[in-house]
Parts: C-alpha cells; structure tokens; sequence
C-alpha cells in the first residue's frame, strides 16, 4: 500500500501528471487568465506548490502554524513575480512530493495513526488529501492551458 501512495503521486494513469501539465508552457502565457476563468496557470501551479506544502507541514512540524484561507493559498497577480520564479516553485513543488512519497513510505510512521498536533487527521489522510487536491489542480492547470491554445494531448 505504502508504494501505491507514493507512485500515485506523480504517475500518469488516468490522467495527465503534474510534470507533463506544466512542461513547456511559453513564459508571455504563464500569467494570462482566459476568459471566464478565475486563475492563471501561475496562480494554479503557485496554489498547488503552497496547499502541497502546507499539507506537508502539518503532518510533519509539530509547531505548525495555520495559512489563512483563502489569502495565503493563491497568489494575487496572475503573472510570476520574475523570470524564475515558474520554474523555482515547480522545482519545490517537486521537492515536496518527493518528502510526500518519503512520509508515505516510511516504515516507522503508521499512517493510520493520529497526528499528534491535529485534531484528529491521520498521515494517511494527508497523504489522501494531497493526492486529491493535486489532482483537482493538475485537471485545471490542462483545461487552462487548452483555453490558452497552448496544450498538445500528443
């Protein structure tokens, strides 16, 4: 079980992965909102770096400290802050999945088990939670980039 959780957080089976819906996608787009839509694929890849990263955080620091929602979660402007900051926040958000699949594989943490500091989550539920929200947001993050004309299913 332990292995399927952690494969499952970056596999492409059933859908495209994380790595595939923010390859390749032209800088001048990054910041664009197409119309009707809320986000820009910055703000989606930003909100799945920081949600991912705050699930993380709290499974593991027992001095957690709560993000306001939905403030601390999405990125104000549409557009990334400089030229490094798409690839810097892939970069962590790689980082944190593969602490995910470490966390999910660890022998010695029961993942039925309560996290000591929450009220009641479990590590699984974690676990879980960021499969799912990743999930949601990596659908999203495809179905932007279509409106933008910049997705290719080959």
């Amino acid at each position: 079980m332990r292995d399927q959780l952690a494969k499952s957080l970056d596999w492409g089976e059933a859908h495209v992965d994380f790595d595939k819906a923010v390859a390749g996608l032209a800088p001048g787009l990054r910041g664009q909102r197409p119309a009707g839509l809320p986000h820009s694929p910055w703000q989606i890849l930003e909100h799945l770096r920081i949600a991912q990263h705050d699930i993380l955080d709290f499974a593991l620091n027992p001095k957690y400290e709560q993000l306001k929602w939905p403030d601390d979660y999405w990125p104000d402007a549409p557009e990334p802050p400089d030229a490094a900051a798409w690839d810097n926040s892939v970069a962590a958000f790689v980082r944190d999945r593969e602490a995910v699949k470490r966390l999910a594989t660890d022998p010695t943490i029961d993942l039925a088990a309560r996290i000591p500091h929450g009220t009641g989550q479990t590590y699984l539920r974690a676990v879980v939670l960021i499969l799912d929200h990743n999930a949601y947001h990596v659908g999203e993050l495809v179905t932007v980039r279509r409106l933008l004309g910049a997705w290719s299913s080959s």
